[in-house]
């Protein structure tokens, strides 16, 4: 739902509820009743549901993830002239979507997983607007493969690439026995970043 709707919604629903409270004796008419039951429950409801929608679409978006300063040099991982950096190879030939590299290889976290997921994004919230947060940022587990797989798993690059052609340690890729981490040991080097070379897109 676009932004705009969403404010008109609950400036309607600010609205209704005014004249529910200020106008003597509506609440004794059926039509009366009927209007405070959609400015104190369906209105406020669907503000709630559609503006949580927006905002979950809104923060799988890469410029989100990067408006916190903290997540500053991860940005400018993505962008590092090095292709053995596993962010930069990616976000820069254009393996993931761009406007969601973030999302796409961290689908699993803190809002977008499961509900102690979801409480650990409000301790991220809590600790970005009251407290501080955590710096170096690090994983809560180990990254697994799964985010891996759901883009690679099946890509002919991937399943005949030497290194996997083996039966058996595919197979323990794919369980998440042998971490793809392993053999691809450098990732976003967010302490490193500003000692690094970006790498400058071309211009049209």
């Amino acid at each position: 739902m676009p932004t705009a709707l969403l404010l008109t919604m609950l400036g309607v629903t600010i609205v209704l509820i005014a004249v529910v409270i200020t106008v003597r004796g509506v609440l004794l008419s059926r039509a009366g009743k009927l209007l405070a039951f959609i400015s104190l429950f369906v209105f406020p409801g669907a503000a709630v549901f559609f503006g949580t929608t927006e905002h979950m679409e809104r923060s799988k978006q890469t410029s989100f993830c990067l408006s916190c300063h903290i997540m500053e040099p991860y940005g400018k991982s993505l962008m590092l002239d090095d292709q053995s950096h596993i962010p930069a190879a990616h976000f820069e030939n254009s393996r993931i979507p761009r406007d969601h590299a973030c999302y796409t290889c961290h689908t699993n976290y803190t809002i977008y997983g499961t509900a102690h997921d979801k409480f650990r994004g409000l301790r991220h919230a809590y600790k970005y607007y009251i407290s501080h947060p955590s710096n170096p940022i690090k994983l809560y587990e180990p990254f697994n493969n799964r985010e891996c797989l759901h883009c690679h798993s099946g890509a002919r690059s991937f399943e005949e690439q030497a290194a996997h052609s083996d039966p058996d340690t595919m197979k323990q890729i794919k369980s998440n026995e042998i971490s793809c981490l392993t053999c691809h040991t450098t990732v976003h080097d967010a302490d490193k970043v500003d000692q690094l070379k970006s790498w400058r897109r071309p211009t049209q």
